[in-house]
């Protein structure tokens, strides 16, 4: 990927692990990478202390303690670094781990940092794509794009057309290609029922929405298998023959992602004006301060941002 002129990077909820993170993620990557420049926001307690050279910090609010407030600095944050990657100050936002009730608490009612950002910037369609450069079982990169993010399982077929199907598989050709310099992207859909419905057996979803979906990319060029079950199809992107998989529920998508690549993956919106990445876990309440939280997550966020 490019290289960006600088990050704005947001420590996300003041009460999570978000700010030791990013503390431990820059000393990490700025002493292999002393040149990269970034832009820290969030509360003035988060902030407070010598972040080293090449480190601006701007803080968006004090936090007062309630849920309410953490949501409100959360946000705010968020807010600042669109208008700074808009405007052209930081070429890619990193975002830290928030609280979902804290950012509906704060007015924020939406189901995550994903939609929030869509929202903030106008953009037509974003696509939510969790990226891992290896994997628990080898080297080679594992990339799954969900077609559908948070929303309750019986609702998915219902939300699942084919509009939006084709929509997020161009959206997630277009990202390879543009970001990560891949000219010609191996795809693959993964099936919605079990052994992605085995000819019709245990549901249309495949015949109906996918099939005519993916006959349709293939005749305008693009390289896209399936559907292919479940059960299988995650064992091809692990052995280096897809560059991305495309799942249909966030579930399926996330569990394996999660179980092969915590603790390195990333989350990348995709279809927004500017690149956006983020930590693969979340505020970890529990671990603050205990030493044991993992910034492994974090770097890789930063350095996909930055280009390293």
């Amino acid at each position: 990927m490019s290289p960006a002129p600088g990050l704005a990077v947001t420590l996300g909820d003041p009460r999570g692990v978000g700010p030791e993170l990013t503390r431990r993620a820059l000393v990490e990557l700025r002493s292999s990478h002393p040149e990269l420049s970034v832009i820290l926001l969030g509360d003035e307690g988060g902030l407070a202390g010598d972040w080293g050279a090449g480190v601006e910090v701007r803080p968006v609010g004090r936090f007062d303690g309630s849920q309410e407030s953490a949501g409100r600095i959360s946000v705010d944050a968020i807010r600042l670094g669109v208008e700074l990657c808009t405007e052209g100050a930081t070429g890619a936002l990193v975002t830290g781990p928030v609280h979902k009730p804290s950012l509906h608490a704060a007015g924020a009612l939406v189901p995550g940092q994903t939609e929030l950002l869509q929202e903030l910037t106008g953009a037509s369609e974003v696509g939510m794509l969790m990226s891992a450069g290896s994997t628990r079982l080898g080297p080679h990169p594992l990339r799954i794009l969900l077609a559908t993010t948070h929303l309750p399982l019986r609702e998915v077929p219902d939300f699942l057309t084919r509009e939006r199907l084709e929509t997020q598989i161009r959206l997630l050709d277009r990202s390879l290609r543009i970001h990560w310099g891949l000219p010609h992207p191996r795809l693959a859909l993964c099936g919605m029922n079990p052994h992605a419905s085995d000819g019709g057996l245990f549901g249309d979803e495949e015949a109906r929405i996918m099939e005519p979906v993916l006959h349709g990319l293939r005749a305008a060029g693009l390289t896209v298998e399936g559907p292919l079950p479940a059960d299988t199809i995650f064992l091809k992107a692990v052995n280096g023959d897809l560059d991305a998989v495309i799942s249909p529920t966030h579930d399926v998508g996330m569990a394996v992602f999660k179980t092969l690549a915590f603790g390195r993956g990333v989350n990348v919106t995709l279809g927004l004006p500017f690149l956006r990445t983020s930590p693969d876990h979340g505020t970890a309440f529990d671990l603050v301060g205990t030493g044991r939280a993992d910034a492994g997550s974090t770097v890789a966020a930063m350095r996909l941002a930055a280009g390293f």
